[in-house]
């Protein structure tokens, strides 16, 4: 199915296509502790060493991408900033398995299944409406015992921006899905369900999904919604 392209989506586009061009890392996705730190905790939080068939939406200039990709037999990568997938298909190159396409969430869903969806800090630019639509698609098109995993930054930076506990009960609000994982950091909020239906494998073997509860939850009570943003956190934008 071909892209879906509005004029909101353009104008995103080009506000993030002139965020890159001034420069390739306007986040400080490859160099800021925040940054390295929550990509070690999203890829120690997976449950699985290995996936079939991955998909990460807003993969900006693929930093994510190219972590995730040594975990997964296929990984489709997407963003709407032609710069963005640019640099991430550069970023991704040494990868075959991987496959860097222009869509804009939730309008451009793929098709097909997969045991692995990682929504990392762009959810929160959607529209509540979006939001819930984006957390739908994902449900549907998980595979029975795959994974759903979503990072959202706590700190906004917009004020129409959703926040991060919204995009976290969108998902929440999900029939079938199970929460496995749940930590609640200072600057970002993590969670990982398990899709319902099936037995996930564990080190003694297997255990039932219907569990009730996630199986690990963490909690940084120093969370302050007013937090001095001045010692190494990026910039208050954040991106799709």
């Amino acid at each position: 199915m071909a892209p879906v392209k509005t004029p909101a989506h353009d104008a995103r586009a080009r506000y993030f296509d002139a965020k890159f061009a001034a420069d390739d890392d306007p986040w400080r996705y490859r160099d800021s502790w925040y940054e390295r730190r929550k990509r070690d905790l999203v890829l120690a939080a997976l449950p699985r060493e290995r996936y079939r068939r991955a998909f990460e939406p807003g993969c900006a200039n693929g930093e994510l991408s190219a972590r995730l990709a040594p975990r997964c037999e296929q990984l489709l990568s997407a963003d709407f900033a032609p710069a963005a997938l640019a640099l991430a298909r550069r970023r991704v190159a040494r990868y075959p398995q991987v496959r860097v396409e222009r869509r804009a969430m939730p309008d451009d869903w793929p098709a097909g299944r997969f045991d692995l969806i990682v929504i990392s800090e762009f959810a929160y630019y959607l529209s509540g409406a979006q939001c819930a639509a984006l957390a739908g698609a994902a449900c549907a098109s998980l595979d029975a015992g795959g994974t759903l995993l979503g990072c959202h930054w706590r700190h906004g930076g917009e004020a129409w921006m959703l926040d991060a506990r919204d995009v976290r009960a969108c998902f929440d609000a999900q029939a079938g899905l199970r929460a496995q994982t749940r930590i609640d950091d200072r600057d970002f909020l993590l969670d990982v369900w398990i899709r319902e239906g099936a037995c996930e494998e564990t080190r003694g073997g297997t255990r039932d999904e219907n569990r009730d509860g996630p199986h690990d939850a963490i909690r940084d009570d120093s969370h302050d919604r007013t937090h001095d943003r001045t010692h190494d956190h990026p910039p208050p934008e954040r991106r799709a």
